[in-house]
């Protein structure tokens, strides 16, 4: 099951964001109120007349036939014998006026509530004046079920729409007229406006996001530049070495008034306090590498002269027993230990100082090969194998501290494996870069000591015997004499395998060409 992770927005989308929300909420209860008002005021407006037209209806019936009348429904009828039929149409002879307000509707319901005659005005007029269209049996129909209250009601007439229709007033014999207005000229109305307010609202709203973008981009270009000092300050190389630390925001981002600007403030004062911790911590280890490499040098003398005159004595003409023997043999071999101590110590002393190495052209080859010969001298016990390129694995470097990582790296291989442990230092070539590895198969490193093996007085025997005369200090050495070469050192450790990688610039730009394997 894949899991969907949601993008986290900026502060600056946000903003806008919830500005454009905010007019877009303002823009809806504005169109709606301003609908609504709308609405009622076109729909009162149209009851208004329905009524008006409706009194109208209720007056004195005109005879459409006499002196200056306009012709009425039985111009268009097949004539009727039946008097109710003639005064229906009488009823009717308001839709011939002329003056109404839209399409306007009419019907004549006797006193059982049937439709005697309906009409509605017609659209065109002929050359004798204006004319009435009859309704189709089913539309007259639907005025039998209009409330006769006087009052204003929504009727939906078949394939004509909707109507506001209302009642007159009954004459003598019962009959009442119903008239009514077409809702279709308001609901125009109405749909034009809430159109036009989407347009606008959509307009303002897309204005409102590219200029509340810009403002939001202006406003927030001081948290910008307080970012970028905080990113230039996670670039520094804290962890080592002498550092200055210089970066500070600008003063003018930095005004207690503004929000940004106690931030600002804050970002300063913490990186003061960040200064003045590593310049502190900066001393000390300036001390305690001045203390290592004068401590370091000054003991290299009576070292060499307690091994010198141990043997000395050992070696004098003056008979010696077995014990007086025995303890200045240990004298020596002791002396030798704590010189080769000192001596890695002081190494690490000036690789920590950063003293300038001796950079040549170094083969890695060669190197690889004398190692591997003091290793096998050293070690009769194992297996040593050798794997190198056809051609010159060339560079920069300097040769006596590079011959001391592959010295240390088999050495570390000898110590913390078993006899008969197969052990390979194998030069890889490749374009832009030389690997120099060291792989045996051997039982492994334990996962929880790997993350650990490069530091100082690192130790793979929790017992710490001098056995194998370890000091914990050979990949260290290791460590620091590739990072002062510009390079870097991995380990892959499982049983069965364990490689060592060293990683060096290349001092060459032709291909790296075919490995071959010498054992």
């Amino acid at each position: 099951m894949t899991k969907v992770t949601r993008r986290r927005w900026s502060l600056r989308r946000r903003l806008v964001a919830s500005c454009v929300a905010l007019v877009a909420v303002v823009c809806a209860v504005i169109g709606s109120v301003t609908i609504f008002a709308l609405h009622d005021f076109l729909y009162g407006q149209l009851d208004s007349k329905v009524e008006a037209l409706a009194v109208r209806a209720a007056g004195p019936p005109r005879d459409a036939d006499g002196p200056g009348g306009r012709p009425g429904l039985a111009d268009r009828r097949v004539p009727s014998a039946a008097d109710s039929r003639e005064d229906a149409n009488r009823m009717l002879g308001f839709l011939f006026g002329g003056g109404q307000p839209g399409e306007t509707v009419g019907a004549v319901v006797d006193a059982h509530g049937r439709v005697q005659d309906a009409a509605i005005s017609a659209t065109s007029s002929s050359s004798s004046g204006l004319v009435a269209d009859p309704l189709t049996s089913a539309q007259a129909a639907v005025f039998a079920h209009v409330p006769l209250d006087g009052r204003t009601h929504t009727l939906r007439v078949p394939d004509l729409g909707t109507f506001h229709v209302a009642s007159s007033h009954a004459d003598a014999s019962g009959r009442t007229v119903v008239v009514g207005l077409s809702t279709a000229g308001t609901r125009d109305t109405l749909s034009t406006l809430m159109w036009v307010e989407v347009s606008v609202s959509a307009a303002g709203l897309i204005a409102a996001g590219l200029a509340g973008a810009a403002l939001m981009r202006i406003a927030l270009q001081p948290l910008r530049r307080v970012a970028a000092t905080a990113t230039r300050v996670s670039e520094l190389p804290l962890h080592h070495g002498e550092v200055a630390l210089h970066e500070r925001v600008p003063d003018s981002d930095t005004d207690p008034r503004t929000e940004v600007g106690q931030v600002g403030a804050a970002l300063n004062r913490m990186l003061g306090h960040v200064a003045s911790a590593l310049h502190a911590r900066q001393e000390s280890e300036t001390r305690v590498r001045r203390f290592v490499a004068d401590a370091s040098h000054e003991l290299r003398t009576p070292l060499a002269s307690i091994r010198g005159y141990a043997e000395l004595t050992r070696r004098g003409k003056e008979s010696t027993g077995p014990d007086t023997r025995y303890a200045l043999g240990r004298i020596e071999s002791e002396a030798a230990r704590m010189t080769t101590l000192v001596e890695d110590l002081l190494l690490l002393a000036r690789l920590d100082a950063g003293r300038p190495l001796s950079l040549t052209g170094t083969d890695l080859s060669p190197l690889a090969v004398d190692a591997v010969s003091d290793a096998r001298a050293a070690g009769r016990d194992h297996v040593w194998r050798l794997d190198l390129p056809d051609e010159p694995a060339t560079v920069r470097g300097d040769a006596q501290r590079l011959h001391q990582v592959l010295a240390n790296l088999l050495a570390n291989a000898r110590a913390h494996t078993p006899p008969g442990t197969t052990v390979t230092a194998r030069v890889l070539r490749r374009p832009a870069d030389v690997l120099l590895q060291v792989e045996d198969d051997g039982p492994g490193i334990p996962e929880q000591l790997q993350r650990h093996v490069f530091e100082r007085f690192a130790r793979g025997d929790a017992s710490r015997s001098r056995a194998a005369g370890s000091t914990g200090l050979g990949l260290a050495i290791v460590r620091s004499v590739v990072a002062a070469h510009g390079g870097r050192v991995a380990l892959e450790s499982r049983p069965g395998r364990t490689v060592f990688t060293v990683t060096l610039p290349a001092a060459y730009s032709q291909p790296a060409p075919s490995l071959t394997t010498h054992s």
